[in-house]
């Protein structure tokens, strides 16, 4: 997470953080480069295999988990698991919004073959899946072909694709061509998308009673706060979670102004003006958008991330910011009522929202840092 100076100073007590740390700012410069070389190596590989996982790994997934291991073992083929020692067992108990995630990274890998004139073919859960949690079986065995295909040209804002979580510019409404551009890159869900003021409005205030909800009940909190990574070392040692870079968080690490314990603190400053900035945030949504399947299968959640990528990559075209909103389709009991209701709202003919998001026009952001291809392989050729 990379926040303006003002944004920082206000996270952290204003003027007085600023004059603890004036000094110590100017010689905090580092940047988290060895995080961020996935994102230039990607393509980088003489194997089209290879090739297709490299732009693959830059899939959007939930708290930048990156939840996906990769067996190579036969020729043309990835096999697909996911990493059990990145769920998110609190904020996302049965695993729905992981299974999202990888349904990101196999479309990716998918629109990267055939650039190279490559199909790949998918066996979802080909040993079965349980609903409630995801285990050691394979998610996907991904089969590599030569193909006369046509390549899909959303491929090329893959580099470009970010969540984009700043305030957006609410002077500037949503151009309905942009909307429609969006609307025709979904495949495989129902999809939904308002701009309409008051039910904007009212999805505005449900976001901000969901994450309310996330940070007062202590165990979902702590998850996120867990997998926060404070300042370049940290980032570029565990490139994935939630990291904060920069010279102000580089120098708020080094006072003791700005850490996991100090977060964690039921009297956090920082927790408190986070969650303002935050409420503050999801006031600009200038609309929103979802997708829904009918039912909630491992195969539809996949389905689902596929479609979700694919409308990050349109809007990226088209310059539109999205930012998920998953908080309110969590499924954790403190969380049933405002489920019930962003269902109610999103779904009133039935199924499962998978995934809901606000628009707008926003500032350019930075890339989000990943590991790189070679820590997810787990057998190789």
């Amino acid at each position: 997470m990379t926040l303006t100076r003002r944004k920082t100073l206000a996270l952290l007590g204003g003027g007085t953080l600023f004059a603890a740390t004036a000094g110590a700012a100017s010689i905090v410069t580092r940047s988290p480069a060895d995080a961020l070389a996935p994102w230039a190596a990607a393509g980088g590989y003489a194997d089209p295999v290879r090739r297709a996982l490299s732009y693959a790994l830059l899939a959007p997934n939930p708290h930048n988990r990156q939840p996906w291991l990769v067996d190579l073992a036969t020729p043309d083929t990835a096999v697909l698991y996911v990493d059990p020692e990145r769920l998110l067992p609190h904020t996302d108990p049965l695993n729905r919004q992981i299974t999202i995630g990888l349904g990101c990274f196999l479309e990716i890998m998918r629109l990267a073959a055939l650039e190279d004139g490559m199909q790949v073919t998918f066996d979802l859960f080909p040993d079965g899946a349980d609903a409630a949690a995801l285990d050691t079986r394979p998610v996907a065995i991904c089969r590599f072909a030569r193909s006369d295909a046509p390549r899909d040209p959303l491929f090329a804002q893959v580099p470009h694709r970010r969540s984009l979580k700043e305030p957006y510019d609410m002077a500037r409404p949503l151009d309905p061509a942009h909307l429609a551009h969006i609307r025709r890159a979904v495949q495989h869900t129902a999809f939904g998308m308002t701009t309409d003021a008051d039910e904007v409005q009212a999805l505005r205030d449900l976001s901000v009673a969901a994450f309310e909800i996330e940070f007062a009940t202590a165990r979902t909190y702590k998850e996120s706060v867990d997998l926060f990574r404070i300042g370049a070392r940290e980032v570029n040692a565990n490139p994935d979670g939630i990291d904060f870079t920069g010279p102000m968080f580089e120098t708020l690490r080094l006072t003791g102004l700005f850490s996991r314990r100090e977060a964690l603190s039921e009297d956090s400053f920082s927790k408190k003006q986070a969650l303002q900035m935050i409420s503050e945030t999801m006031q600009t949504a200038m609309g929103h958008l979802w997708i829904v399947t009918e039912g909630n299968s491992r195969v539809e959640q996949i389905r689902a991330g596929q479609d979700w990528v694919r409308l990050n990559l349109a809007a990226t075209e088209m310059g539109v910011g999205l930012q998920p909103l998953s908080q309110a389709l969590q499924e954790f009991p403190e969380m049933s009522a405002l489920y019930e209701d962003a269902h109610a709202r999103l779904a009133p003919g039935g199924g499962t929202v998978q995934m809901w998001a606000r628009m707008g026009y926003g500032p350019e952001v930075p890339q989000s840092p990943r590991w790189p291809l070679e820590a997810k392989l787990v057998q190789t050729r």
